[in-house]
């Protein structure tokens, strides 16, 4: 008998020695702490390593490259790069003219600051843009905020000079918000408009913009300033008498044929260029049918005259003081947001398709500094636009070449085509809004959300009904609140998981997710799965202690081995602060007060040290408190445990 006890106790011994050991994290001083984390937090991408080990004329280069992009593949452009390049920026020119006209009125702007901001922006972004896709100009989100949120306090009718002196001010805001976040490094801030939120937002938008288009289609004179969907719907019903039978076949007529032309090349992507193309052709024909029939004097509104030539300086109509200043400024930090989430968003979808890189700040400060330059050349708040920049993809786009090609064609037609628009129907300016906007509106992608997570599901709608039925800006505050509200959920209420042994293995997992994974007696193990810090210390503790509560009811009542151990999984805590660090003494007092100990497995570097420097009794860097895997700890406290039940049966006989 004593033979045994001791071959046993001898073997359990050696289990325990292979513990491996624990080794605090070496010593960094706090400048260095503090340099390693201001680099992760805001130069994640490391965009200096570039310069290492490079003379210094080399150095020169990469700078200039690295802040003007144009001079990277510029050297190196090729007449077979510029056919390409040629063939898209015509491409996209033919539909940046209509829908530059049509997203002008949706902003309550004259239609020809449209094509100003097709014009110019283009240019700045060829420049100092890093995409080879994104194609730039006004977009219809960025147009309806712009102009209802400019529409609370100025009217574009009674006052259109002060009305368009705001667009100017509110765009030159966006831009300078814009480049600040991409100079700052603080481009993560946009990653708070999820893509739940986005997804339900822009259905709520496409829908509340192809509402506002009523009155074109209508030929309504008389429509409501509001957005929602309840006034506007009114106000349409509200006008029968207004009606104009005329207007309203010519826009079915037309509404039909871009609608057909999306679905053919969205069906047949090599067919692109019928849906590019097909907005400037229903402009052409319909001026020439208004021309012609002279429909202006039977009921069918026409933008009227447009003036001719290039874009006017307007850095005189920016206005920085005054009682408008607040609007301004908010609509230029929404407006601002809004578009540089939907240009970094489109840039990174067709660089993944065609596998390069586009630098989030880069592009974050080329449009900024885009929408100032913007701002006092007679432009509103412009970016990347999806349709567009799916058509230049499709069209074969090899550079930001496009954009300049594109940029001189609308100069072309500024310089010399204005006359020709003098006819153009109001009613097909609507239907290519409508056309443009029923992309937004993405079915699919918000029943994948459902099933994946409900609760992201329940932020889509809330963006989507809260856009149609409150306002644009309310419902898309209402969809980020709550997705700061799940956040601070996930960051208060950390996930705590009991852990049991897959037999068989030294492998510890989930005992609700793995069926054949079972406890063991005397060791209650929990992992922790979240950063511990002020805001969750007291849930934690509390949950832990609940833990054991159950744990110790559910002994009483299998009458097993009683609690010996509590062994804390800490491979999720990324991270502690000087409360969660407080929470480990809380338990340790708590836990020895029941007769049990606190064991750690496998503390990160930062957690560890910030446990040294509190711990001054040592009492969790103590070889038997503290494990590299959970393997180890059950291990190495079992042996000891029967260690000790041998020692005292040696004494007993």
């Amino acid at each position: 008998m004593d033979s045994n006890a001791e071959t046993m106790h001898s073997h359990c011994l050696e289990i325990s020695m292979e513990a491996h050991k624990v080794v605090p994290p070496p010593h960094k001083s706090t400048i260095e702490k503090l340099k390693t984390r201001l680099k992760e937090t805001f130069f994640p991408d490391d965009p200096l390593r570039q310069f290492k080990g490079q003379p210094m004329n080399k150095k020169l280069i990469l700078a200039a490259q690295y802040v003007f992009p144009i001079l990277q593949w510029g050297p190196n452009y090729s007449f077979k790069l510029f056919k390409s390049d040629i063939i898209a920026g015509l491409t996209i020119a033919s539909l940046a003219i209509p829908q530059g006209i049509s997203y002008a009125k949706l902003a309550n702007l004259p239609p020809i600051v449209g094509l100003y901001s097709s014009f110019v922006p283009p240019l700045v972004y060829a420049v100092l843009g890093s995409s080879r896709d994104l194609a730039v100009g006004p977009v219809s989100i960025a147009s309806l905020v712009l102009g209802s949120m400019l529409m609370q306090e100025v009217s574009p009718n009674k006052d259109p000079v002060l009305f368009l002196q705001l667009a100017f001010t509110s765009t030159f805001f966006a831009g300078l918000f814009q480049a600040s976040l991409g100079f700052l490094r603080l481009g993560f801030i946009i990653d708070f408009l999820s893509k739940a939120t986005l997804i339900g937002f822009m259905a709520g938008a496409a829908i509340i913009v192809s509402l506002q288009q009523l009155k074109g289609l209508l030929g309504i004179t008389h429509f409501t300033k509001q957005m929602g969907i309840v006034p506007v719907l009114s106000s349409v019903f509200h006008t029968t008498k207004e009606w104009s039978w005329q207007t309203i076949l010519m826009g079915f007529c037309f509404l039909v044929v871009l609608l057909l032309a999306r679905h053919v090349s969205m069906k047949k992507p090599k067919l692109f260029w019928v849906s590019a193309g097909a907005p400037l052709a229903s402009v052409i024909l319909s001026t020439l049918l208004v021309f012609a029939a002279k429909a202006d004097h039977h009921g069918i509104s026409v933008i009227g005259k447009l003036q001719q030539g290039l874009n006017p300086p307007s850095w005189n109509m920016l206005h920085f003081h005054g009682t408008h200043l607040g609007l301004v400024i908010k609509t230029g930090l929404v407006t601002g947001i809004l578009s540089l989430t939907e240009g970094i968003a489109v840039g990174r979808t067709f660089a993944a398709l065609k596998d390069y890189q586009v630098d989030g700040n880069k592009e974050m400060i080329a449009i900024g500094l885009m929408n100032m330059v913007g701002s006092s050349t007679s432009c509103y708040v412009t970016t990347g636009a999806f349709s567009r920049s799916a058509v230049n993809h499709n069209a074969g786009a090899k550079t930001a070449a496009s954009n300049i090609v594109m940029s001189v064609t609308v100069m072309v037609t500024l310089l010399f085509l204005m006359p020709l628009f003098q006819y153009t129907p109001n009613v097909v300016l609507g239907t290519i809004i409508v056309t443009a906007v029923v992309g937004l509106i993405d079915i699919p992608s918000a029943f994948h959300i459902w099933k994946v997570d409900k609760f992201d599901f329940v932020v889509t709608l809330c963006a989507f009904f809260g856009v149609i039925f409150i306002s644009v800006q309310q419902g898309l505050a209402i969809a980020v609140g709550l997705s700061i509200f799940k956040i601070l959920l996930q960051i208060t209420r950390p996930k705590t998981v009991m852990l049991g042994k897959i037999p068989g293995t030294d492998i510890y997992r989930n005992l609700h997710q793995y069926e054949e994974a079972s406890s063991v007696p005397g060791f209650l193990i929990l992992s922790i799965e979240s950063p511990i810090n002020f805001a969750n210390i007291t849930y934690l503790n509390e949950r832990i202690l609940r833990w054991i509560e159950e744990y110790e009811a559910e002994e009483d009542m299998k009458k097993q081995s009683c609690l010996r151990f509590l062994i804390l999984e800490m491979s999720a805590v990324s991270a502690v602060d000087t409360s969660g660090v407080s929470l480990f003494k809380v338990l340790r007092k708590a836990m020895e007060k029941k007769g049990v100990e606190l064991i750690l497995v496998n503390p990160l570097s930062e957690v560890m040290e910030k446990l040294l420097k509190a711990d001054e009794a040592c009492y969790f860097m103590r070889p038997d408190n503290i494990f590299m895997t959970v393997g180890e700890a059950v291990a190495s406290l079992s042996s000891r445990t029967k260690g000790q039940s041998s020692s005292t049966y040696h004494e007993g006989t």
